[in-house]
């Protein structure tokens, strides 16, 4: 089974990084393209630095330095030995490295990837250094292989081409758990010199799509990727293998419409190749904004499969290629902006290596055992043990006592300082929760209860309201129930009674006169003193009712009056809102009043409890039982 194992390549403790380095090629001046002899807009200032016409003000230049530039008499030797040939040496350590040609189109990035039979480019050199490098560690007695393969694509309009399979179609990009991007499908030639690696790359580079445009006779349409694969292996145990892999990317260059003349089929190339360029600006950008934000790299198919190389785990070196002629200012410019950006980006390297367990033969296991007398161990095995125990004598071992146990009271130690406040904390932490829960559950289910008990208490006042408005409804024939006033309080007027003249009973005028006149003069005296009275209560007067008001329960029947008392106690404890407020004196507030007391203290135990709800003094208490009771008794 394989595993993983990710090996720094710097000191111990410490993680290397790698910038990408970056390399400007300035091509040679074409005098014959330059119809208004301008001269050139771009010079070098040294092995380093160069400047370029400011735009705004052409009295005025900006400089820029790289880690290396080319100026327009540098050799295609000189380019490989200075910038790709020491980053080579990374692949046969489990490591990637990565080489890309960027610029705007007609400046040379072909040129310079794969040159001339004469003057061969970057990817024939560094694929015949790396077959030198092999060759160099096979001769060295460590005990490891190497094994060296290639794969070779093209993105053209957004599809993933296969060159070595011409007849493919679209194929995908993926990504594994290890964060590697794999593309199912892609050919990979094992190769076992470089003669072999030509024999298969020539043909597979012609094809590869190329259109002219008024800009270049053989521009590329299309990014080209060729994939080196070197896996080093160890012979022996622990049997570890390392896998280095090295990318050779020229990418299109980027084009102005207006001066390329393209149409049609072209126009749709060009826009698919600047919007891939204008993806991989937003990834420099967006790496160099740092600050862990979205990186794009899913946003095109190039900075997919470039994710490796930029910001990743790759060592990686960019050529620029630019262009000295006035025409190409503008494409010269962005391009050594877009080189200043990429400069600042920070590679991790690691070294991608896995360990084989190593497997034992059927024949060599089943020989160890017959050496061990059928017991299942290794001869070598039982030897050893025989001689520890005869070195020491051990104590007696227990069925299921470990060898180990003093790691074993060690863990157990261990967890239980593990298991210490903090886990009590947590502990109380969660049954505080947990009594919360069931306290809230509780107060929900009483809540509930008590909804219900409302609910109940609502649907049977409407009954009862319903079944009363029918009553009344039934009974609209009958005269409406009237107070019948009280004799005691107030006389009843004497009625004068006409009797028919007769000649035997006339009596003179005087003496009928004598006999009316008492009769209204009583009937005065009473109303003046009852004014008086009246008058007294208002301006502060003592209140003393007659005593006919005060005894008047004595001249009731006392079972009648008990039996009156009893049915007003009825109506209190069952009575609803409507008829509590039949009742004499109490209104719509005291009712409602009546029913939240008889509610929280159940029901009333005698008529006198009335005295208890708010408002309810002795005195109008004493009215009301007075009033219901005469009312009840008229009725």
């Amino acid at each position: 089974m394989a595993q993983r194992v990710a090996v720094n390549d710097g000191a111990p403790g410490s993680k290397r990084t790698s910038r990408v380095r970056v390399a400007v090629r300035l091509r040679p001046y074409m005098d014959k393209q330059d119809e208004k002899g301008e001269g050139p807009c771009v010079r070098g200032l040294g092995p380093q630095k160069l400047e370029i016409i400011n735009w705004r003000n052409a009295t005025e230049t900006l400089q820029y330095q790289f880690d290396v530039f080319h100026g327009e008499q540098t050799t295609q030797q000189e380019v490989f030995l200075t910038s790709v040939k020491p980053i080579l040496p990374h692949i046969l350590n489990g490591q990637n490295a990565s080489v890309f040609a960027y610029g705007p189109t007609g400046a040379g990035k072909t040129h310079t990837m794969l040159g001339s039979q004469e003057q061969p480019g970057v990817i024939t050199r560094a694929v015949k250094e790396v077959f030198k490098l092999v060759k160099a560690q096979e001769k060295d007695p460590d005990g490891w292989e190497y094994s060296v393969g290639m794969s070779y694509l093209e993105i053209y309009n957004e599809k993933v081409l296969d060159l070595l399979s011409p007849g493919s179609q679209d194929l995908p990009i993926r990504e594994d758990k290890d964060r590697n991007i794999l593309i199912p499908g892609l050919t990979h030639t094992p190769l076992s010199s470089f003669t072999d690696f030509d024999t298969h790359f020539i043909p597979a580079s012609l094809n590869r799509t190329t259109a002219s445009t008024k800009l270049n006779q053989r521009s590329s349409r299309s990014h080209a990727i060729l994939l080196i694969k070197v896996v080093k292996s160890q012979r022996g145990p622990p049997h570890r293998q390392q896998t280095g892999k090295l990318y050779l990317v020229d990418l299109a260059g980027s084009e102005d419409n207006r001066r390329t003349g393209n149409q049609g089929i072209r126009l749709k190339e060009s826009g698919a190749i600047n919007l891939s360029l204008f993806t991989l600006s937003k990834v420099v950008d967006a790496l160099n904004a740092g600050a862990g934000g979205r990186v794009p790299y899913r946003d095109s198919k190039l900075t997919r499969l470039l994710q490796d190389s930029l910001g990743g785990s790759a060592h990686s070196v960019m050529i620029t290629n630019i262009a000295p002629e006035y025409r190409y200012y503008f494409d010269t410019f962005s391009a050594l902006n877009f080189a200043a950006k990429s400069k600042q980006i920070v590679n991790r390297p690691f070294v991608r290596e896995t360990v084989l367990a190593p497997t034992i033969a059927p024949g060599k296991r089943a020989r160890e055992e017959q050496e061990a007398g059928g017991s299942g161990e290794p001869q070598n095995k039982k030897s050893k043990e025989g001689k520890k125990a005869e070195q020491s004598p051990s104590p007696p071992v227990h069925p299921h006592s470990s060898p180990d146990s003093s790691v074993l009271e060690r863990l157990l130690a261990l967890e239980k300082m593990m298991m210490g406040s903090a886990e009590r904390e947590r502990l109380d932490l969660l049954k505080t929760v947990a009594q919360s829960r069931k306290e809230i559950q509780m107060l929900k289910e009483k809540q509930k209860e008590l909804e219900d008990k409302a609910n109940m208490l609502n649907k049977q006042n409407e009954t009862i309201e319903k079944e009363s408005k029918d009553a009344l409804l039934f009974k609209t024939d009958l005269p409406l129930l009237h107070r019948k006033p009280s004799t005691a309080s107030k006389p009843r007027k004497q009625q004068a009674v006409v009797t028919p003249l007769q000649v035997s009973q006339v009596q003179p005028l005087q003496q009928c006169a004598v006999v009316c006149k008492p009769s209204q003069f009583l009937d005065k005296k009473k109303k003046r003193i009852q004014t008086e009275v009246g008058q007294g209560k208002e301006n502060g007067g003592v209140d003393r009712p007659p005593a006919d008001e005060v005894n008047w329960e004595s001249h009731l029947d006392s079972a009648l009056l008990e039996q009156s008392r009893k049915k007003i106690l009825q109506t209190l404890n069952s009575g609803s809102l409507k008829d509590l407020k039949s009742l004499q004196l109490i209104g719509d507030k005291k009712a409602k009043l009546i029913m939240g007391w008889r509610e929280l203290h159940g029901d009333f135990t005698q008529v006198e409890d009335l005295k208890q709800i708010e408002g309810v003094t002795a005195k109008r208490f004493s009215s009301f039982i007075k009033a219901n009771i005469l009312s009840s008794m008229g009725k």
